[in-house]
Formats: C-alpha cells, sequence, structure tokens
C-alpha cells in the first residue's frame, strides 16, 4: 500500500510541475506582447526547433497490444491453434500460432494488407512491447496464408470456438440464458479482374457474397465464409448454423435463438432446428399457398 501511495504521489507531482511551468509560460507570452506589441503570427513557430530521437525512452501507436496478445495465450488460444492446425513440416523458426497471431497483430494495428507486415518487424518499440525478436515478413506470412484448404480452415475456427468457450465460462449465470445467433450474406463488390472465386452478383457487379454467421450478445464472429458472388445468400448456411448451435450447446446456453431474413428459412432444416429446441426467427418469402394459409387461419 506505501509503494502505491508513493507512485501515485510522484506523478501528481510531476503533473503539479508542468502545469506551474505552463503556466508561467504564458504569463512570459503575456508580457512580451504587452512590452513589445508582437503580432500573434509571430508566436507559433518563430523559434528553430530541434528534434532528437530519444534513446531510453520508446512508444507505440497502438496501446494494449502486449496484453490483447497475453490474454489469447491465457484463454488457450494459442495452445489450441498449435494442437489443431498442422501445416507446417518444420516450426523454423515459427509455429502455425506465432503466424497466426502475427496477422492478427497486423490488424490490430492498423494493417491492411500483408506488405504492412514489414513495418512492424522494422519497429524496435513494437517488437519489445510483444516480446519478440522478429515477426514473419510478408513473403513468408503470405506463403503460409496459402498452405490454408477449406479442412485447414475449419480447424482454425475450431480452436477460435475452444478458446471462446474458455472466455464464455467465465461470464455470469445470466449470460446463459439465452444465445443469440444472426446469420446473413453481403455482397463485397472487387475491383479485381482475375481474382479467384470471384462472380457476377444478382446486382450485376463483380463481387463475392461472404457468409457471416455472429454471436449477437457479444457481437463476436461464429462463422465467416468467403463465397462467389452470384451464390444464393443461404448457400452452405445450415451447416455453419448447426456448428453454432453445437458451440453455443457445448457452453451451456438454457436457450438458442437464431436470426435471419426470409433467405434463410430453408423449410427441409427448419423442422430439425425445432426439434432440437432451437428457435428462429427468420423471414418467409411471400406465397400464394402461405397467404391462403393465413386467409384459412383468420
Amino acid at each position: 500500500m506505501g509503494k502505491s501511495t508513493q507512485v501515485k504521489r510522484n506523478v501528481a507531482n510531476k503533473v503539479a510541475r508542468r502545469k506551474r511551468r505552463v503556466l508561467k509560460r504564458l504569463e512570459r507570452a503575456r508580457e512580451r506582447r504587452f512590452i513589445r506589441g508582437l503580432d500573434s503570427t509571430t508566436v507559433i513557430g518563430a523559434n528553430a526547433m530541434t528534434y532528437e530521437l530519444a534513446e531510453r525512452v520508446h512508444a507505440i501507436n497502438h496501446g494494449g497490444i502486449g496484453m490483447m496478445l497475453k490474454f489469447a495465450r491465457n484463454m488457450g488460444l494459442v495452445n489450441e491453434i498449435d494442437r489443431r492446425v498442422h501445416l507446417l513440416k518444420v516450426h523454423a523458426p515459427y509455429q502455425e500460432s506465432y503466424h497466426v497471431m502475427a496477422h492478427v497483430l497486423n490488424m490490430l494495428c492498423g494493417g491492411t494488407q500483408l506488405e504492412h507486415l514489414e513495418l512492424l518487424r522494422n519497429n524496435e518499440a513494437l517488437l519489445n512491447s510483444v516480446g519478440a525478436d522478429s515477426i514473419p515478413d510478408p513473403t513468408t506470412a503470405g506463403d503460409f496464408c496459402r498452405r490454408f484448404t477449406a479442412d485447414d480452415l475449419d480447424s482454425l475456427t475450431s480452436a477460435i470456438h475452444a478458446a471462446r468457450l474458455n472466455v464464455w465460462h467465465q461470464q455470469p449465470d445470466e449470460f446463459f440464458n439465452e444465445a443469440a445467433i444472426d446469420v446473413d450474406g453481403v455482397i463485397v463488390g472487387t475491383t479485381g479482374q482475375c481474382k479467384e472465386g470471384m462472380d457476377i452478383s444478382f446486382k450485376k457487379i463483380w463481387s463475392y457474397h461472404p457468409l457471416l454467421v455472429s454471436f449477437a450478445n457479444t457481437k463476436g464472429v461464429l462463422a465467416i465464409v468467403n463465397r462467389s458472388g452470384n451464390v444464393h445468400s443461404a448457400e452452405d448456411a445450415a451447416g455453419h448454423l448447426d456448428k453454432s448451435i453445437d458451440i453455443c450447446t457445448k457452453a451451456g446456453f438454457r436457450r438458442i435463438r437464431m436470426r435471419g431474413d426470409c433467405k434463410f428459412s430453408q423449410t427441409e432444416h427448419l423442422d430439425r432446428w425445432n426439434g432440437l429446441g432451437v428457435k428462429f426467427n427468420f423471414g418467409y418469402a411471400r406465397s400464394s399457398v402461405m397467404l391462403a394459409r393465413l386467409f384459412i387461419a383468420c
């Protein structure tokens, strides 16, 4: 307790000294303007400025990076990736988890393409903050990505789900009252001319049509699948919804509810989901048969 109090007092003293220096500086500025009649345009940038590179103090733009990576390790994500994903014949010097976490690090630091990994590799302060001697270069990272097959992506997803369960199990009991699973597809246009898998969508644009299954309680992603631009919204959706139901069941949710538009009302699956006790709020396409049933019911 004494040491903590001393640290807080030191910080307060430093802040107070800085405030006093600023007040004195403002007072000197007022005196100069009063005596010399200096115009305000000469105040900023009037003197030569000197920039120095600190030797002992380093800083990064993205605070909390080290903490987030430590959280991933503590929740078992790193170990689960190494246990389930097997892409490399020789781990010299990187494990599969190291490659995956490098991509995560790149995105957390605002990277939008593989080449941005090179910026991180040359940032000494960032390497120190995450406790790394180096991270994969863009060429190596690209080679790692190209090794993935659909089965490998499923293995990576299962590793993420295993860590997700560890996080959920730390939540209070009311968290498990109901799991809300949202599903949707979205047209993503692309300007590429030779990208694999893209096609003309119903909107008449070259695009992809990824499927997104999300956990509405926390806005976390349960599944994301890239698909050709010309596929139906519900293409492969049932299988990924089944996997999402399974993970929520393992977590111990007392109720599971799925939500989506009319494209996901696939009658061949509704009875099965209802038999599992799963509720769903899906739209339903207007049809003469449905209207007739509604008229009779009324």
